[in-house]
């Protein structure tokens, strides 16, 4: 291994599998002897932890202030955690990053992917995972894993869960070089095994971050 930092996000919707997939990834990169370091957004910092409950828990949060919210938390998050462990040469593996940011407020909330995306890239000062892997499942699938349980966007319709869905996968088509979409109803190990299969092809796990 060169040593080098590598970043790696998964998006998708709520209920889709990410968590599972960011456990199955950690511990095959760490038996390839790299140190890895989980992560998720918002909740990856103490205040990444309260940001998370006020937004998701807590009671009615404008859109735009759920925005700017989301934003805050990520650029702590970068500034102290994602950054940090990449230059000591560390593997982060995150479970939503900006793009979740895009697709929820930016298409789901109709405040705009650009306004938000730009958003969004000026808190991370612009730093964009290796490859982000898309966890693709239906919001009618979705909302049938998640149960009778909702946090504040969980329990949005369908229609908002299906606007974000969509942003995703053009997000994905717009970028192929930096994303690989999975099927999301597939078993959990096809699905990991796609995950290592191109990060090998693409040669991420022998150098590290371009």
């Amino acid at each position: 291994m060169s040593g080098q930092g590598l970043f790696i996000a998964f998006e998708g919707g709520d209920g889709a599998g990410k968590s599972t997939q960011v456990r199955l990834l950690a511990a095959a990169l760490e038996s390839l002897g790299r140190e890895v370091v989980v992560t998720r957004q918002p909740g990856g910092t103490p205040l990444g932890a309260e940001i998370r409950d006020l937004v998701l828990h807590g009671n009615h949060v404008s859109p735009r202030a759920e925005a700017l919210l989301f934003a805050a938390d990520k650029a702590h998050h970068v500034d102290q955690l994602i950054r940090p462990a990449m230059d000591r040469g560390a593997v982060v593996v995150t479970d939503r990053y900006t793009d979740s940011s895009v697709a929820y407020q930016g298409a789901g909330r109709d405040l705009g992917a650009v306004e938000v995306h730009d958003l969004q890239m000026w808190a991370v000062d612009s730093l964009v995972p290796d490859l982000t892997v898309i966890v693709d499942i239906s919001a009618e699938e979705g909302r049938s894993r998640r149960g009778e349980v909702h946090d504040r966007l969980e329990s949005e319709a369908d229609t908002f869960h299906e606007a974000i869905r969509h942003h995703f996968l053009a997000m994905a088509q717009g970028s192929p070089e930096r994303y690989l979409v999975v099927d999301g109803t597939l078993p959990s190990d096809e699905i990991h095994a796609a995950v290592m299969g191109r990060l090998t092809s693409s040669g991420l796990l022998d150098g590290g971050a371009a």
